[in-house]
C-alpha cells in the first residue's frame, strides 16, 4: 500500500513525461516484454500466466479483468521514461520542490502560546536539501510517516520559522489528517 507522499511523487513524475505511455493493451504488453525480456517475466510481474500475456500481445484477449488492467497500467507507468524521471529528480534535488497541501498542522510550542493543531492550506517551496532527503527516503523504502516528517521539518523551517526570523521556540511540527498533498518539481 502506498501513502499520500508516494502518490504525490508518482503524480509529479507522470507530469514530467515528454511522451505518453502506450494506450493499447497490445502496445503496453509489448513495452513490458521489451523491458522485462520474456512473457514469463511479464506474467510473474502481473500475476497471470505466460499464455495470458501472449494472448494479450496477439490481441486474442482484449479485455483483461480490472485488477489485471490496473497492474498492467502501473507496471508500464513505473518503467516509462526513467531518464526523464531521473533528470527531473536531479533538478529538484538541486533547486527544491513545491509542496501544496491542506492538512492539520500541529506543533510543540513554548508555554504561553497556542499549540492547537488546525487545518491550513499551504503552498511552500522547500529548499533542495529537503527534496534530496525526501527522494533518498523514498528510495530506501521509508514509510509514509517518515516522509511526512521530512516535509513537516521543511514547513517548520520555511513557513513557521520563516528561515530563522520568527517562532524559534517552535519544535516538532506534525502533519496530520491530509486532505490532499501535491508536489511539483
Amino acid at each position: 500500500m502506498t501513502g499520500e507522499i508516494d502518490d504525490a511523487i508518482e503524480r509529479a513524475d507522470r507530469e514530467a513525461f515528454t511522451r505518453q505511455p502506450p494506450k493499447t493493451l497490445a502496445g503496453r504488453i509489448n513495452y513490458l516484454l521489451r523491458q522485462l525480456g520474456s512473457a514469463k517475466a511479464v506474467a510473474q510481474e502481473l500475476g497471470v500466466t505466460a499464455d495470458s500475456v501472449n494472448r494479450y500481445r496477439r490481441g486474442a484477449r482484449k479485455n483483461p479483468p480490472k485488477d489485471i488492467a490496473a497492474k498492467i497500467d502501473d507496471a508500464v507507468r513505473s518503467r516509462w521514461q526513467p531518464q526523464v524521471r531521473k533528470r527531473r529528480r536531479k533538478q529538484a534535488a538541486a533547486t527544491g520542490i513545491t509542496v501544496e497541501t491542506r492538512a492539520r498542522f500541529g506543533y510543540t510550542a513554548p508555554v504561553g502560546t497556542t499549540d492547537d493543531g488546525r487545518f491550513r492550506r499551504l503552498t511552500v517551496r522547500l529548499p533542495a536539501a529537503y527534496a534530496q532527503r525526501l527522494f533518498d527516503a523514498r528510495d530506501t523504502g521509508a514509510s509514509d510517516q517518515e516522509m511526512r516528517g521530512i516535509i513537516a521539518d521543511g514547513f517548520k523551517e520555511v513557513y513557521f520559522q520563516d528561515g530563522g526570523g520568527r517562532a524559534m521556540g517552535l519544535s516538532d511540527v506534525a502533519i496530520n489528517d491530509i486532505d490532499y498533498l501535491d508536489l511539483d518539481y
